[in-house]
């Protein structure tokens, strides 16, 4: 099934250089990408971004490193697209990182792993909405 889901390029990612690395690994896995934008993350946008998260010890380390600089987001698309951006980023704990994953290359600890994407088709819809509007 043809599906979209939310692409975000995280800071450190951005801050370093690798958003062409990365979108030419998208591409390379056949995603098709419909929008793209450069922003940066305010207190408001990440609590609603990230509300799931909020009370969590995590939660204040989360918002302060994506308001900390630009982010890229993509609206991706293409056949069983969430199952295999997640596969292509990479687990989110450094140690079981797979070699050639994006986490893997451009990825530094928990927090400043470089990149999301959406877990699931309802996370996708939220997450689209909230980055670019309905």
């Amino acid at each position: 099934m043809i599906e979209q889901s939310l692409f975000l390029i995280k800071p450190n990612a951005v801050m370093q250089g690798h958003v062409g690395h990365i979108i030419s690994m998208l591409e390379d896995h056949g995603f098709s990408i419909l929008k793209m934008k450069l922003f940066r993350f305010d207190e408001e946008l990440s609590r609603i971004f990230y509300a799931e998260h909020i009370g969590k010890e995590f939660f204040n380390r989360l918002q302060s490193f994506m308001c900390s600089g630009d982010t890229v987001a993509l609206l991706l698309e293409r056949e069983d697209a969430i199952h295999h951006l997640r596969e292509l980023n990479g687990d989110v704990l450094p140690e079981k990182r797979q070699p050639g994953t994006i986490r893997a290359l451009y990825g530094a600890g928990i927090t400043e792993n470089g990149v999301h994407s959406s877990d699931s088709l309802d996370s996708a819809k939220r997450e689209i909405e909230v980055i670019f509007g309905a």
